[in-house]
């Protein structure tokens, strides 16, 4: 990602997210954004993810892969959608809240990973680099590039993704998918 965000944004968003959960678990009400007392780069169109955690453990994921709202909104969404509405997981209780830790995955656009072979896809893949996607028929799932670290094999790694779409683990090996990737720049608390 050659545009990074400065520290000062990343501790904007980090503070941004932190907020907008913390309101949505209380039950109140998120407050406007005023996006003009924002620098450029958050008031600009962006993806993002956001992840909760509590001792390392996934408690909440939830993100976009195409931007289309600032990223500073983009952020408070997923906040508020990784603590209340994943699906893996109940509701974030308020008791939680100091416990969790919040990580933002900021994201470049996904494009296609043209491959003739599951061979040649196993060695276009750049593992703890790409985030991948993987589309068949009307099923899509996706791993930021965050998952390498707990899954490092590529082919264990499509195997989980494969399952993560609802399919069998080995599709990737039998049937030509259509494969996206993007990369991220993650930061968190």
């Amino acid at each position: 990602m050659t545009d990074s965000l400065t520290i000062g944004e990343k501790k904007i968003l980090l503070r941004l997210a932190r907020e907008a959960m913390t309101f949505a678990v209380m039950g109140n009400k998120l407050p406007p954004l005023d996006l003009n007392s924002l620098s450029l780069p958050l008031r600009e169109n962006g993806a993002s993810f956001v992840t909760l955690t509590i001792n390392d453990e996934l408690r909440g994921c939830i993100g976009t892969l195409e931007a289309h709202q600032s990223l500073a909104e983009d952020v408070r969404e997923h906040a508020v959608a990784a603590a209340l509405e994943d699906p893996r997981f109940p509701p974030v209780d308020k008791t939680e809240l100091n416990r969790i830790r919040l990580e933002v995955s900021r994201l470049t656009a996904p494009h296609a990973l043209e491959y003739s072979s599951s061979e040649d896809l196993l060695k276009k893949l750049n593992p703890h680099v790409d985030g991948v996607i993987l589309k068949s028929d009307h099923r899509r799932a996706t791993f930021l590039p965050q998952v390498w670290q707990k899954i490092p094999s590529p082919e264990d790694f499509l195997d989980h993704l494969c399952v993560k779409m609802g399919a069998r683990s080995d599709l990737w090996q039998k049937t030509k998918l259509q494969v996206y990737i993007y990369q991220v720049e993650e930061f968190h608390e």
